[in-house]
């Protein structure tokens, strides 16, 4: 029970070292964001591919329309 209890004195946490960063989970997090970081611009090069060509079917339908509009 005496394990549990405070004693007393000044409570002091544990001390790290300047240099103690875990780098094996530092690097696990940067391969994350970078694997995020591709899907991301794969997902924006798919959107903007699907932007472009959504463009030109509007330029053709409008240049069609404009071209042979029917009274």
């Amino acid at each position: 029970m005496t394990m549990l209890t405070h004693t007393g004195g000044s409570f002091e946490p544990a001390r790290r070292s300047p240099g103690g960063h875990d780098t094996a989970a530092r690097v696990a997090a940067d391969a994350h964001l970078a694997m995020i970081r591709r899907f991301c611009i794969g997902a924006l090069t798919v959107l903007a591919a699907g932007g472009t060509l959504a463009a030109i079917i509007a330029l053709k339908a409008a240049l069609f329309v404009w071209v042979f509009h029917y009274y």
